[in-house]
């Protein structure tokens, strides 16, 4: 099983959609749509490469050096079979 976390989502949606929209977004907004876009590309590399499985954004889960924190409200945001 593989974790990624994404650390730097306003700073990609800023550089795409430019500083200014990026100050009215929500950073909640910004990682659900940095999220969703690697989700979706994420699936279309490993079925290229004949990979089957399942793909998951989760939220209530983090990343503290080699530790999986686990928080209240552990909840899958968007799950995908692929």
């Amino acid at each position: 099983m593989l974790v990624l976390k994404i650390t730097n989502a306003p700073e990609v949606v800023a550089s795409k959609m430019g500083r200014f929209l990026e100050a009215l977004t929500p950073d909640a907004f910004d990682q659900k749509t940095i999220e969703d876009v690697l989700i979706k590309e994420l699936i279309k590399n490993l079925q290229a490469e004949g990979l089957k499985g399942e793909v998951a954004a989760v939220r209530g889960l983090d990343l503290d050096d080699k530790n999986i924190v686990v928080g209240e409200g552990l909840h899958v945001r968007r799950h995908e079979t692929f």
